[in-house]
């Protein structure tokens, strides 16, 4: 079974994912995420789903999902990169990820986990806000 890397910036946990979930996938990085969560005292969670191009309702509330779990062990979760057929899809499905917070791009994505806590750093992230 493939699983999702997960890397740590910080007090962040970032996971890229770079393929088409299937749901043994998801499951396992549900568990993995919930894990190194707790191992590490992460306070946030970046998802970057910039190169999933097709979910189903299984992998959309597993996003809700992990989301959840992030925030029953303190920390925040931002999903980042979601392309327009996928939201369309989502909503499409009736999930519309209620309490999932969302971002156009990794970067943003960041910022807006940083907003939510100030204890985190987005290392070398520019402030958007001031045109830097």
């Amino acid at each position: 079974m493939e699983r999702i890397p997960i890397l740590q910036m910080g007090k962040c946990l970032l996971v890229t994912i770079q393929v088409d979930m299937q749901d043994q996938t998801a499951l396992a990085l549900q568990e993995d995420l919930a894990t190194r969560i707790e191992a590490s005292g992460a306070r946030g969670v970046l998802i970057d789903i910039s190169a999933l191009e097709i979910v189903d309702s299984f992998i959309g509330r597993m996003l809700a999902s992990i989301s959840g779990i992030a925030k029953v062990l303190d920390a925040t979760t931002v999903v980042a990169g979601m392309q327009p057929a996928v939201a369309i899809t989502l909503v499409e499905l009736g999930l519309s990820l209620d309490g999932v917070l969302t971002a156009l791009n990794v970067e943003r994505g960041m910022q807006l986990l940083a907003a939510h806590d100030r204890d985190l750093d987005p290392v070398g992230v520019p402030d958007l806000d001031n045109g830097s």
